[in-house]
């Protein structure tokens, strides 16, 4: 079951995330969350870094889709400026979306990363879709309501997999 907790990597940010190491694994897509793993979750618009970002990936040829779990308005109004497709209200740990999203970007499960902040939703989402999951360190230290529960449970996670030797995580950036 703990398995299911585990992702396939972990990076500092979604910046360590390169089209040169996407294309060397053969990846054509990149599901990822949008709050605390792009910018803070209250932040409403990409930074210059993360612009520069989305336009490597593109250039690359590589589709990136967001799926968030947050509102329509949130999502849209993030998105729709940079012209990155997203589904919302995506209810991830829950396989649709990652269907939905393979489907748009007409990828296999092989040719996709998933890049999320959370155990919860994220890399147990997923990783029970079979697909390669990459855990980043969220970008804000401060987190939404139902985040905040969901920290509390992936501390709790982390430190059974630290004792059993089977993860370590740097939280600080």
């Amino acid at each position: 079951m703990y398995s299911y907790f585990i992702p396939n990597e972990f990076v500092r940010s979604v910046f360590h995330i390169t089209p040169k190491l996407l294309k060397e694994k053969g990846v054509k897509g990149i599901i990822t969350d949008l709050d605390n793993t792009l910018v803070e979750w209250d932040r409403p618009d990409a930074t210059p870094q993360l612009i520069e970002w989305f336009a490597s990936m593109k250039a690359a040829g590589i589709q990136v889709t967001i799926v968030s779990n947050n509102k329509e308005m949130r999502v849209q109004s993030f998105a729709d400026p940079l012209g990155i497709p997203y589904i919302y209200k995506a209810k991830k740990p829950l396989g649709k979306a990652f269907q939905q999203a393979l489907k748009k970007m007409s990828v296999k499960k092989e040719e996709v990363v998933v890049i999320g902040d959370q155990l919860l939703t994220d890399v147990f989402g997923g990783n029970r879709q079979k697909l390669h999951t990459i855990l980043v360190i969220p970008v804000a230290k401060s987190d939404g309501f139902i985040t905040k529960f969901n920290r509390l449970v992936e501390r709790r996670i982390f430190r059974y997999l630290d004792k059993k030797g089977q993860v370590t995580w740097e939280e600080e950036a």
